[in-house]
């Protein structure tokens, strides 16, 4: 794939990361509730955090690691979150992790989102598993996955060590195998 895709859902456009864009990831990311919940997003969330954010996003896309898409609404340009899928190209998998702006929790966005990212996963990259864990206490990114028919596999106590503390996650998978069964019914 040599250049950067583009998904259209119903209500969002996920799409390459711009240098447009910065002002909107310093305006949203600059969140302590984003920070405390994404592993790479610090806060307070700078320029350079932007810039380099940017580039890791850009340069993950060129080396094939990584396909991480800024959201954002269909009638608008502004970016509203991030969503990606980092590869494991041994094992034919990936890992999503995304974050949506705060204004903009509860809408449905991260759901539909992650629809878009499950089938370019597994129907053009043609991966065999995609992951997920979130934070024990982040109900909300884990009905995002239950939304999506993904499975609970694993409880993880003490993945993470976060500013000195270490927190449990839950991670969830769907295979290809998976994935083809739902979209039979």
């Amino acid at each position: 794939m040599i250049e950067f895709p583009e998904l259209i859902t119903n209500k969002l456009t996920l799409r390459k990361i711009k240098p447009n864009d910065i002002p909107s990831l310093l305006k949203y990311c600059n969140n302590k509730n984003i920070s405390e919940q994404i592993i790479n997003i610090p806060y307070p969330y700078l320029e350079d955090d932007a810039i380099f954010r940017m580039n890791f996003v850009l340069q993950g896309f060129r080396n094939k690691e990584r396909y991480v898409f800024a959201i954002s609404l269909k009638d608008s340009e502004e970016l509203i979150g991030e969503i990606g899928l980092h590869l494991d190209k041994g094992n034919n998998s990936a890992q999503f992790g995304y974050w949506i702006a705060e204004p903009f929790w509860g809408k449905g966005i991260a759901t539909e989102a992650l629809a878009a990212i499950l089938k370019f996963g597994f129907e053009t990259l043609h991966l065999n598993k995609i992951y997920a864990t979130h934070y024990i206490d982040n109900l909300s990114s884990g009905k995002v996955m239950l939304n999506n028919k993904m499975i609970k596999e694993a409880e993880m106590k003490g993945h993470y060590k976060i500013d000195e503390v270490y927190k449990d996650v839950i991670q969830y998978r769907l295979t290809k195998k998976e994935y083809e069964e739902l979209n039979r019914r």
